[in-house]
This record gives structure tokens, sequence and C-alpha cells, in this order.
């Protein structure tokens, strides 16, 4: 599934987008199969390792065969080099850290959504101006979202989703929607590393369906 606005959709829908990497193949399927199971329709599994594709490759099998309705988003792209790979590999969509119009060139022309990491106005402008609708905001912790409130009447056609220091808590979560974004990135705060190696997946669904009940409390 490549349908852009059915990607943007999705992730409005959810209004949170677990991220993670993790180097042991069996382990990366194991919190797949704990967000699916915790009703997750879109993940961003992180090029942040040398196992990195063959994982992918392992996680778009698994989607394919066994997870109707997943969508599989691969982050931490920086590369042309980078992204034609997992392009190849089934993407959905591509990730990035940091806006590269030569990234952005390809994803568009493989017809796939290209969400570029941003911070500063003149960075979400560039991104805007190559093609991005929806733009993650890196690191979020960074600036708050007093920011997002800031500079979101500057582009009224771009949706913004922070990641990076976004928490779990009511509290933090309720601060970012308020400032107007349409979802929240979550990675260590949710699959937390202690979680990861003990590989107690059972808990991470059970978390999961907990932030996804105090989001959906929130807006």
């Amino acid at each position: 599934m490549n349908n852009q606005q059915a990607i943007i959709d999705t992730i409005r829908e959810q209004k949170m987008l677990p991220l993670y990497y993790h180097s042991d193949k069996e382990v990366s399927i194991g919190v797949l199969k704990a967000l699916y199971a915790a009703g997750i329709k879109t993940v961003e599994y992180t090029n942040r390792g040398e196992a990195a594709v063959e994982n992918f490759i392992a996680l778009r099998k698994l989607v394919n065969a066994e997870m109707p309705g997943m969508l599989l988003g691969i982050g931490t792209v920086k590369t042309v080099s980078d992204a034609e790979n997992y392009i190849a590999a089934g993407a959905d969509y591509i990730i990035c850290p940091v806006v590269n119009p030569e990234v952005a060139a390809v994803v568009q022309k493989a017809g796939l959504l290209w969400i570029p990491g941003c911070l500063t106005p003149t960075e979400i402008f560039t991104a805007e101006t190559n093609g991005a609708r929806l733009v993650k905001i890196f690191p979020g912790s960074v600036v708050g979202p007093s920011y997002i409130s800031a500079i979101k009447e500057l582009f009224p056609k771009l949706l913004f989703m922070p990641t990076g220091g976004v928490d779990t808590t009511a509290a933090n979560i309720k601060e970012w929607f308020d400032s107007g974004v349409i979802a929240v990135g979550m990675g260590s705060k949710l699959l937390t590393k202690a979680l990861l190696e003990s590989k107690d997946y059972t808990t991470i669904t059970s978390k999961t369906k907990e932030v996804m009940k105090t989001i959906a409390a929130i807006k």
C-alpha cells in the first residue's frame, strides 16, 4: 500500500508513531508483533545499525504474510542509496532525520510519502518546497510544544509530528496536541531499552494500549 494520503490518514488516526531498531532480527519481529497486537497500524523501523536492511526485509515479509492493514515505514534515511535500498525492500514510506532534496526526489519518484526531519523554519520551508506534506520536528525535546504553536501559522498547509523527547504521560502528550501536531513519534520512552533487552512483548503490548488510550482521551 503506497497511497500517500492513506498513510497520512493512518498516522493522523493513530496519533502516535512507534519507532525502534534492534540488531536482533527475532527481537525486531517480536516487537512488531507486540505493537500489532496492541492495535498499531503503522510503525517506523529505524535504519540505525548494520542489520537494519536485513531486519527490515524480514519485517516486510512478516507484514505481508500475517499483518493485514499494517504500514511499515523506515526511518533515519539520510542518503539516496539508503532510500533506494529501502524502496526496493518494500518500505511504505520514508522518514528522514534531515532535509535532503535528493532523497526527496528519489522517494517521490517512487510514489512514496517522504517525511523529512526539521528543526528551524528554514528547514521546514525547504522541506515544503521539496514536496513534504508532513514534517517531523526533531529533536522535539529541544524546542517543545510552544515552538509548534509559534511556527505552525507560517506553514498552514503542512502537518507536524514531533519525535524525540515525547513522553508517555497525559500532560506531555496533551501539550503537544494542543500545539497543533497531528501525531507524536515515540521511541525509547515507549519501547524502553529494558523492555527490548528482556524481550517483554506482553508489557510492550499493554503499555502501547495504555498510551493509545491516553491519546484517545486527549483528542
